[in-house]
């Protein structure tokens, strides 16, 4: 009996407190009262828990085995990827100096590499996310078998005095254990400091 008196008590007071806001006939309440009926009529109360595993073998056998690409396609990934780093920011002021100059040598170096590994057998594939901040990766072309990168095509961010900031367009090979940059071009940007990649 004074566990109901306290009970309606409280009612009240939250009631009274949050100016009707909170009503008392509120199914926090409804479900406070079933608790207590459910205690004092002795029924057990059990603790269930449920666990769930998602398995998707789409998605480790995508891990495991990287897409084999064809030519055309290591061709438009590279563009598509380029402007995936350039971001909003970086892609609008400087695309079409990209396109002009530097993605020609881009597509000219991918093609020599895709007739070479072709006539070895190899199958190719390309990366699928530029890094951003101030890293340097565009992408990577790699053996699709061995996961063996084989080509980097990388743009660092130079400041040279008096004239501004560059984006050096470059790339490294597997062949020199990727030490030699191999010029592709610069493109200028301003004498302002340049967004971060991928912004």
């Amino acid at each position: 009996m004074m566990k109901k008196w306290l009970q309606q008590l409280m009612v009240i007071s939250v009631a009274f407190v949050t100016f009707g806001v909170i009503s008392p006939s509120h199914e926090i309440w409804a479900a406070l009262q079933q608790k207590e009926d459910i205690k004092e009529a002795g029924e057990a109360q059990h603790d269930t828990r449920y666990g769930v595993q998602f398995d998707s073998p789409f998605l480790s056998d995508r891990a495991e085995q990287p897409r084999i690409a064809t030519e055309e396609d290591l061709i438009s990934g590279a563009r598509d990827l380029a402007f995936v780093k350039f971001g909003s920011k970086i892609g609008p002021a400087i695309g079409n100096e990209f396109d002009e100059v530097i993605f020609p040598q881009i597509e000219q170096v991918i093609r020599e590499t895709y007739g070479e590994q072709f006539q070895m057998d190899r199958k190719l594939a390309i990366s699928e996310q530029p890094s951003g901040g101030h890293a340097e990766k565009i992408f990577n072309i790699k053996d699709a078998e061995t996961d063996k990168n084989l080509l980097l095509f990388h743009v660092r961010t130079e400041k040279r005095p008096q004239d501004g900031y560059y984006f050096n367009f470059h790339y490294h090979e597997a062949a020199d254990d990727y030490e030699t940059h191999y010029a592709l071009g610069d493109v200028y940007w301003s004498k302002n400091t340049p967004p971060k990649w991928l912004s």
